[in-house]
């Protein structure tokens, strides 16, 4: 697990990277000691994946941050006990009392790392369909996928390698396909959409193909995309 520090107190991220150095799944990415020092080293590096995150800092607190930006798993460790009711009220994966015992940081960052294969687990689970052709099951990994296409009782799976057909209703495919990537809009066509070249004139255009936004999908299309 990637993870970085956020605390304006020198003494304490030194506290904190001594207890790291004991762990062999966490490598420290970064330390910060702001707020806004913390936002810039999560925008440059992607692949953080827990912040162990003072709450009492001048200017943007531990729950500011936390409040109004978008970031990874959060253990919160602060001095002050009285925040542990409010601390979760943020979905934070644990709260710890300063001065840090190592016994209760392994736990920490124990959880995190648990919540952080989990989540790997759904992941994997939600981008992996199996689709039967002939006598085999074959496995197609979700993100692969261009468009879904309805041929009367069958459904024409499309990847950028070849086609699928299966018995199965349009309905029931876009139950399976994770609804952030996936867009019904039309009743014969299903699209990934960040396979989408461009929009015009109700057609969109992807995988070398046109295809048309019907009247009854096109506000739930619309709804999906990061429009400006």
């Amino acid at each position: 697990m990637n993870c970085i520090i956020v605390d304006d107190d020198e003494l304490a991220i030194k506290l904190v990277k001594q207890c790291i150095e004991r762990v062999d799944f966490i490598t420290l990415i970064g330390t910060a000691s702001s707020g806004t020092e913390a936002l810039n080293l999560l925008e440059k590096n992607k692949d953080i994946d827990l912040v162990l995150l003072d709450i009492d800092m001048p200017g943007m607190t531990g729950f500011d941050l936390v409040k109004n930006f978008k970031i990874p798993q959060v253990i919160f460790i602060t001095g002050n006990k009285e925040y542990a009711a409010e601390a979760y009220d943020y979905n934070v994966t644990d709260f710890i009392l300063k001065p840090i015992d190592f016994t209760r940081f392994l736990k920490a960052v124990q959880r995190a790392k648990e919540v952080k294969e989990s989540i790997q687990v759904s992941k994997r689970n939600e981008n992996e369909i199996y689709l039967k052709k002939s006598s085999r099951l074959i496995r197609v990994d979700a993100r692969d996928i261009i468009y879904v296409e309805a041929q009367g009782d069958y459904v024409n799976i499309y990847t950028a390698k070849e086609r699928f057909t299966i018995l199965s209703t349009m309905k029931s495919v876009e139950n399976r396909l994770p609804k952030i990537d996936f867009a019904r809009i039309h009743n014969s066509y299903i699209i990934r959409l960040d396979k989408i070249v461009e929009i015009e004139d109700e057609t969109i255009s992807l995988g070398g193909k046109s295809f048309p936004i019907s009247r009854s999908h096109k506000n739930s299309f619309f709804q999906k995309l990061n429009l400006f």
